[in-house]
């Protein structure tokens, strides 16, 4: 009795093709995932933060007690190229006591290629110095997401 290939073909296909929309659901979740990374200290900032894969940055928050004054806050890259690559990507002039920073990334800067995607290798870089050290206590987080 002959088999029908046709239709054995007809089923491995619609078996691949429910795979192929399964995998693509699935990078779609992985893309939306936020993993949130922190730090907190009574000194300055001076923290890198990174995924093992190429990733986003979606969010900066830093909350700042106790103390007076502020100081700029920088986020640079700290490329895996080395350092004739590592550029300052965003400042805030005046962050600490009354000015906590709360940046969300959006928008067209949520879209691979962009200023806020990173390589593997490379480390998301925030400073700040802080203006009354050891009395000013800050609590700093960050959003980053694997980039397509």
């Amino acid at each position: 009795m002959p088999r029908d290939n046709s239709k054995l073909l007809d089923i491995a296909t619609t078996a691949l093709d429910q795979q192929s929309v399964e995998l693509a659901q699935l990078k779609a979740r992985q893309l939306r995932s936020v993993a949130t990374r922190a730090a907190t200290g009574t000194g300055n900032i001076d923290h890198t933060f990174a995924l093992d894969q190429r990733f986003r940055l979606t969010f900066v928050r830093c909350h700042f007690t106790g103390g007076t004054g502020t100081s700029a806050f920088s986020i640079s890259i700290d490329s895996a190229r080395g350092s004739a690559y590592d550029s300052k990507l965003f400042t805030i002039m005046q962050a600490g006591t009354g000015k906590d920073v709360n940046l969300r990334v959006g928008g067209s800067d949520a879209e691979d290629p962009c200023a806020w995607t990173f390589q593997a290798g490379d480390k998301v870089w925030i400073r700040w110095t802080n203006p009354d050290s050891g009395n000013m206590t800050w609590g700093l987080e960050v959003g980053l997401a694997l980039a397509s």
